[in-house]
């Protein structure tokens, strides 16, 4: 029974990184009917709090949807912390660096996060060990994940400027994977992720004081735009979030961290499905050394 559990804490996991990874693909869209990234993010987070608001109003009581603020004051800083390093911060943080490096550089650097996850918790949690296998399965799976970003073409362009915010967007998910570890033991997973999504928008406002941008309504009540927004808000955010943390209690930070290795394969999946993008011999091999490697970091860390 207990394996049986383990095995649905990995789908869970596979299946919330797999949803993530297809998300890209209506962020493009989105973008090229007129929105802008930060609207996206803004839009589909508000849509999350407020179904969270409501779900936890007149759902069952033990969700502590009625709940408003966290046991201590040390607690709801750790909560805004969550909702800044998962929200706000490492949004803002990965697509300002897309205006200035690559989107290869980019995604290197962002879906390192694992590794740098690694390493952090061996610092700050004396109660983490880390094994051999566990180790050379996460890098494992960083070398597929760098295979399928270069795809054949090791060309980096060195950008002082947007490599350091990627690699800040990269360690802002690392502390969110620190803290969301701390918070776990203490509280369910629907009062942190609403808490996630309540600092996260609180957070973000301060951007559109300098970028004061909003969309038309006329833009919003289009169907298309309404389905990419619904799919964001509430299966990619509301539901994924939930999943997430909910794994990330059962699997631990380390493991769970290490399926976002798979981000990329999801994406150039739902890229040649939706926009007929071509799959390359790399992207085959750069996926089973990642299959390979959350084999490793998995199996071996349940003997």
């Amino acid at each position: 029974m207990t394996e049986e559990r383990t095995l649905m804490h990995h789908v869970v996991a596979f299946v919330t990184v797999a949803i993530w990874g297809s998300t890209f693909i209506s962020t493009k869209l989105l973008i090229h009917a007129g929105l802008s990234p930060a609207q996206i993010f803004t839009l589909r987070f508000l849509i999350a709090y407020v179904l969270m608001l409501v779900v936890g109003l007149w759902g069952p009581r033990g969700l502590g949807g009625r709940r408003l603020l966290s046991d201590s004051w040390q607690d709801e800083a750790c909560m805004m912390l969550l909702g800044i390093t998962g929200g706000s911060a490492f949004f803002l943080f990965q697509n300002e660096a897309l205006a200035f490096s690559t989107a290869t550089n980019v995604s290197l650097i962002v879906c390192s996060c694992p590794l740098f996850t690694m390493i952090l918790l061996r610092l700050f949690y004396a109660d983490t060990s880390l094994g051999r296998w566990q180790v050379l399965g996460t890098v494992f799976s960083f070398v597929g994940m760098a295979v399928v970003v270069l795809n054949g073409q090791f060309v980096l362009n060195l950008s002082p400027l947007g490599d350091f915010l990627a690699l800040c967007a990269c360690l802002a998910w690392a502390v969110y994977s620190l803290v969301i570890k701390r918070m776990n033991k203490r509280y369910n997973s629907f009062f942190i992720t609403r808490k996630v999504f309540f600092y996260g928008l609180l957070t973000m406002l301060p951007y559109y004081a300098f970028v004061p941008r909003f969309p038309q309504w006329q833009l919003l009540l289009r169907p298309e735009i309404v389905a990419h927004l619904l799919f964001l808000g509430v299966l990619a955010s509301m539901v994924c979030f939930l999943t997430w943390t909910w794994v990330m209690g059962k699997l631990g930070a380390m493991r769970a961290t290490n399926y976002i290795y798979v981000n990329p394969i999801t994406t150039i999946v739902f890229a040649a499905w939706v926009l007929h993008e071509t799959i390359t011999a790399y992207f085959i091999v750069g996926t089973l050394l990642i299959l390979l490697g959350l084999f490793l970091s998995g199996k071996i860390q349940n003997r």
